[in-house]
């Protein structure tokens, strides 16, 4: 529960970012696109570091050490409690190494909506290392407020991406 108080508390400070491609009140989309200095074997790999990058303050258990991430087929992005418990962030249902993970599942408090989530991430080879867009789209009730919700998960994805640029360009880049 720190975890969507974390969210909440992030709700109200953050402004709408730019990656909000469209929303309604039963859904919405957002694509972040970021520029990676690193082969696009490494930053997928990085990625699939998930936990080590991934900030404690959007977690249910405070802590990213309580996070595992399997880049396999049927693999889970899920969350350990420390007394017991858990919860299963998002499902990985495709895997093509090196470019693409496509995840399913509901973040944060879309958990608790009638919503489901599909998150596509895509990585491609540039002149300079390489480039990761992620789109996630979420629809279903929402309660309504789907397009209230957009900026709020746009930024939280926008701060976790910054996040993984930092690791995967402190990554060794062979």
């Amino acid at each position: 529960m720190k975890g969507m108080l974390a969210f909440a508390l992030f709700a109200l400070s953050a402004p709408a970012a730019a990656g909000v491609v469209g929303s309604s009140s039963n859904g919405f989309e957002i694509k972040q696109t970021i520029p990676l200095v690193v082969k696009p074997d490494v930053a997928f790999e990085a990625f699939a570091s998930l936990p080590a990058w991934w900030d404690p303050q959007h977690t249910y258990s405070g802590k990213s050490e309580n996070l595992s991430f399997s880049a396999r087929p049927g693999g889970c992005f899920c969350e350990n409690f420390p007394d017991g418990g858990g919860v299963e962030h998002m499902r990985v249902t495709y895997v093509d190494p090196g470019k693409r993970i496509l995840l399913t599942g509901s973040l944060g408090p879309l958990l608790f909506e009638a919503t489901t989530g599909v998150m596509d991430v895509q990585i491609k080879s540039t002149a300079g290392g390489s480039q990761l867009t992620l789109d996630y789209r979420a629809a279903g009730f929402a309660n309504g407020s789907a397009d209230k919700l957009a900026p709020i998960v746009d930024g939280v994805l926008a701060s976790q991406l910054k996040r993984f640029r930092a690791y995967a360009t402190a990554r060794p880049k062979t």
